[in-house]
């Protein structure tokens, strides 16, 4: 299945429209037709981004695996997306990355491969990272 096929199957189980995932992605509503025509597909950032507002797995839309469930990865690991933690947080995503790189932020790890970082956040350390941050 190819990532347009996977977003337009997400989009109809969501009942989302190209006009809300814009909107809850700030990618403009062209770019979105584009990606499910299949005449383009998005950067990394933007799968983040769409992944984020569909609550579904960046593994699924980049067809690495069938479960769309978006806290687990084809290797059978718990993650949450970067887009995620930073809403729960209430913070910016580049927050969370920059946190994750420098390794001060404790609920995750950021891996870097070649140029690009992969992100991995653990769920439970999240959800303990926000309850300390609640008590303060």
């Amino acid at each position: 299945m190819s990532f347009a096929e996977r977003l337009k199957s997400i989009m109809d189980e969501k009942n989302m429209s190209q006009t809300e995932l814009s909107d809850l992605t700030g990618i403009g509503k062209s770019s979105i037709s584009q990606y499910l025509s299949g005449k383009n597909e998005p950067n990394q950032k933007r799968i983040e981004k769409i992944s984020g507002a569909l609550n579904c797995s960046i593994a699924y839309l980049n067809g690495s695996t069938e479960c769309s469930d978006p806290t687990d990865d084809p290797n059978g690991l718990k993650n949450v997306p970067v887009a995620e933690a930073a809403n729960r947080l209430g913070k910016s995503e580049k927050f969370i990355r920059v946190g994750l790189q420098k390794r001060i932020l404790p609920f995750g790890v950021a891996v870097q491969l070649s140029s690009k970082f992969s992100y991995h956040i653990s769920p439970k350390l999240l959800d303990e990272y926000i309850g300390k941050q609640k008590a303060l």
